[in-house]
């Protein structure tokens, strides 16, 4: 029973370790992509060396249509990621035209063997000037401070309440008229029917002519 506990626990400790040698694969992790950088302005690119511990050498290269050539090693520094990895870094204090082109991580490995990651194309754009974006400052700061009082006096006419219009004059005048009025003359006959109205207004007869 001890022998077999054994050697199934030799056993698990011998697929660990191969699967953990497994997993580690030597090889330069980076990813393809397309740089867009002003004039001027510094730069850094990166790849990360997955080494899994054994001896190599490394360094960033330059790639044109017509030659590769390695960059000098003062611009490249390594960090120690893990045990197994080491990130290379290639800096530009200031890059411009002549700095434009593929770069890429090259790893020479201490059987002899190479390895190439992924290219990155570094473009060179027209430099931003400093002078032009502080013109675009002032001037959105301009628009904004002609814009407030603006739109401070729309919102208090919408936010103030409409004044209710005085009655026309005329109306009282007409209903001082009214009240002076004298007493009504005597009722009518019966065959007509009576009023309420505080004013009467009477209407002269006609006179019929006889042919």
């Amino acid at each position: 029973m001890r022998r077999r506990l054994l050697r199934a626990i030799c056993c698990l400790c011998l697929l660990h370790t191969g699967l953990q040698a497994e997993e580690c694969t030597q090889g330069v992790l980076g990813e393809r992509e397309t740089l867009y950088v002003p004039a001027g302005r510094g730069l850094s690119l990166t790849c990360v060396v997955q080494h899994c511990g054994d001896a190599w050498t490394g360094n960033w290269t330059r790639r044109n249509s017509t030659e590769e050539k390695f960059i000098a090693r003062q611009r490249v520094t390594d960090v120690t990621l893990s045990a197994n990895q080491t990130r290379l870094t290639l800096h530009f204090l200031s890059v411009g035209k002549l700095d434009e082109g593929l770069y890429g991580c090259r790893v020479k490995w201490a059987h002899g063997d190479t390895d190439q990651g992924h290219l990155k194309y570094v473009n060179v754009t027209a430099a931003v000037s400093p002078h032009r974006s502080g013109l675009h400052r002032v001037l959105v700061c301009a628009g904004v401070s002609l814009c407030l009082p603006i739109i401070l006096g729309l919102a208090r006419c919408l936010s103030s309440e409409v004044k209710p219009r005085p009655l026309p004059r005329t109306l009282s005048v007409y209903s001082a008229v009214c009240r002076d009025q004298p007493q009504p003359a005597p009722r009518p006959p019966a065959s007509m029917p009576q009023t309420s109205e505080t004013c009467i207004y009477t209407s002269r007869p006609q006179v019929r002519t006889e042919d």
